[in-house]
């Protein structure tokens, strides 16, 4: 699709299929392709699966979830990690795809990635939701530089910061998360927010009054306006006030918490037909209007389409069974049921005996 030329292939991971996105709806996509027999990778542009789900609202509840009247989003990433296991799928994360072209001779797709890592496959699944989501940056130059030695985006990628003078940059919930994370180990902690007020829910707020008063962390209204380097990287964030004065925070890493941002990236970029940001697909397959692409959950349009989790799973779920008749039609034959179906139940780990003891077995 992409017809730029490419730098030399780092590594190569060959599947039948590749699900771009680790949301609840690509992890149950990747569920759904493993249980019928076809191999399949994921890949996410965040450091860990879960999507949007897990990123954005991890504790927040979910009741509309079939059978769970209640989950976190945390929680449903978790258990659909654990429901996937048994296939052994294998996992990208922390990197975007940046090229994505077919060959039209062997119907055959080469897609590439930030890392470099190469992948083959037969058809490609987009459950990117509304894009990869990217954090988003302070703006100053200075600071690019920097991420991944002082600046840092994800909690999964923290060095040790005892003793350390931190800055947490954000003003809810991830944020108020992060600094408390640091009260008793870190030399200072700074929550910079652009203004003196924070959007956080009740429990998160009377944490942090409770933090204010033991006088460990300290919040800063203002925005960074320059960063002071010395001999060894980062010393100081320079802030201006709402008032427009300015004053120096001491800075050995700064922690953004500024939420994310969904960008298509490549897939916007390398001839997948967009309605308004969103891939049109045929109902009965969820194939896209590029031959070999599938496409499942907020990023489709169809009439009368619903962004919801559930609605991703049905889709999800067809997609899988088109993809069946589309790479193997010889394995295609009668449905077949997780309850009764001996195939299905070896892919899954299921032990026969333990299956025969069960008081639910008819």
């Amino acid at each position: 699709m992409t017809t730029e030329p490419l730098q030399p292939i780092a590594e190569e991971h060959h599947t039948d299929v590749l699900v771009i996105g680790a949301g609840p709806v690509g992890l149950y996509q990747a569920f759904q392709l493993g249980l019928l027999g076809l191999r399949c990778a994921v890949v996410d542009a965040l450091p860990h699966v879960g999507g949007q789900a897990a990123e954005l609202y991890p504790d927040k509840p979910i009741y509309d979830i079939p059978g769970i009247p209640f989950c976190t989003g945390g929680g449903l990433a978790d258990a659909l990690l654990q429901q996937l296991r048994p296939l052994n799928v294998p996992l990208f994360v922390g990197q975007t795809i940046t090229h994505l072209r077919r060959d039209d001779a062997t119907a055959t797709f080469e897609l590439r990635s930030s890392t470099a890592q190469v992948f083959r496959c037969h058809a490609v699944v987009v459950a990117a939701g509304v894009g990869a989501f990217e954090p988003r940056r302070i703006n100053l130059p200075e600071l690019r530089a920097l991420e991944g030695r002082q600046v840092f985006f994800f909690d999964d990628a923290l060095p040790q910061l005892t003793g350390k003078h931190v800055v947490v940059s954000g003003g809810e919930e991830q944020a108020i998360a992060s600094a408390l994370a640091l009260e008793h180990t870190a030399a200072s902690v700074t929550l910079l927010h652009r203004r003196d007020t924070l959007s956080a829910s009740e429990a998160a707020a009377e944490a942090w009054q409770a933090a204010l008063a033991r006088g460990r962390v300290r919040l800063v209204a203002g925005l960074p306006s320059q960063a002071r380097l010395g001999p060894h990287g980062l010393t100081h964030l320079q802030i201006t006030e709402p008032s427009g004065s300015s004053r120096d925070l001491p800075c050995d890493a700064v922690l953004v918490r500024q939420g994310l941002s969904p960008k298509l990236g490549a897939l916007a970029e390398g001839g997948l037909v967009l309605e308004k940001k969103q891939l049109p697909v045929d109902t009965a397959t969820f194939a896209t209007r590029q031959p070999g692409v599938y496409a499942v959950g907020d990023v489709v349009t169809y009439p009368a389409k619903k962004r919801l989790i559930v609605c991703g799973f049905h889709e999800a779920a067809m997609c899988a069974y088109a993809l069946l008749e589309a790479l193997k039609p010889a394995d295609a034959g009668p449905l077949q049921y997780t309850t009764t179906s001996a195939l299905l139940q070896q892919r899954l780990g299921v032990r026969q005996e333990k299956l025969a003891q069960s008081p639910n077995t008819a």
